[in-house]
């Protein structure tokens, strides 16, 4: 739809997805370090977390992605440096699944309380995918199957097909559309159940529920390269969102202490 944000002359621009992504950390930061003060948490711990978690994040989208097109990158080791894959946004879960390493090894390293943490981060990953999945609308990636309803989109910017394959002239599924706004409503979901009192990983656990079964819904309408694993009805992200949505109703099913965020929390 809208690669390009802004272009000046021929060679340099800046992304739309990129400027998306980077707003979408912003106010995923701004939001933790809020949420994170009504339980007593550090700010700056809260920070230097989500810092990490970021950078990690990007590193394992990337990863998964050379994985899932290995015999891609494979045939033509070269095309890994190149400014597309370097524009190129990744497979998210390969990036949730490294963050979440980090996050709790750094969480461990720093005597912060594991349960609480992950619950502060749930609300801001939740509206922070939400918004990155515009800039994934606006770069053309992550596009769904062809479409016969009346909101179907048709991308046409030459650009977009040529940065991400997308097709030009095709209705089709607005998939990045259906995530931003189910992941806009777990946000608000979360950010209610937060700030009530709650147990120890439950708002973590929900997001995982709630994500893991907006995600392997959506990926029914995802357009897909790679066949599914063991020839099955399943992708491999979904067989990954299972894996997750298992995790999380651990996660609820655990009778841990319960935290009651003070008062400003209802302002957040």
């Amino acid at each position: 739809m809208l690669p390009r944000l802004i272009s000046i002359g021929d060679s340099f621009y800046i992304p739309t997805y990129g400027v998306l992504v980077a707003t979408a950390f912003l106010i995923g930061l701004w939001l933790a370090g809020r949420l994170g003060r009504r339980v007593g948490l550090d700010p700056e711990k809260i920070a230097n977390l989500a810092i990490y978690c970021t950078l990690s994040g990007f590193l394992g989208a990337k990863l998964m992605m050379f994985l899932f097109d290995w015999e891609k990158y494979a045939a033509d080791p070269g095309s890994i440096f190149t400014i597309e894959t370097l524009q190129a946004a990744g497979v998210f879960h390969g990036g949730f699944l490294l963050a979440l390493l980090v996050a709790v090894l750094y969480i461990r390293r720093n005597h912060m309380p594991v349960l609480t943490t992950m619950d502060v981060f749930a609300a801001p990953l939740a509206i922070a995918h939400a918004i990155g999945r515009l800039g994934c609308f606006a770069a053309g990636c992550c596009w769904g199957n062809v479409c016969g309803r009346p909101w179907a989109v048709t991308f046409r910017n030459p650009e977009a097909n040529e940065v991400t394959g997308v097709p030009l002239g095709v209705p089709l599924h607005p998939t990045q559309l259906y995530e931003s706004i189910l992941g806009a409503l777990i946000f608000l979901w979360l950010l209610r159940v937060f700030r009530r009192p709650h147990r120890e990983g439950a708002v973590f656990g929900q997001y995982l529920v709630l994500y893991s079964v907006m995600r392997f819904s959506v990926e029914f309408l995802r357009h897909h390269d790679q066949p599914n694993p063991f020839d099955g009805p399943f992708s491999t992200i979904q067989w990954i969102t299972i894996a997750l949505a298992i995790l999380g109703l651990w996660l609820l099913r655990r009778q841990t202490p319960v935290v009651a965020p003070g008062p400003a929390a209802a302002k957040a």
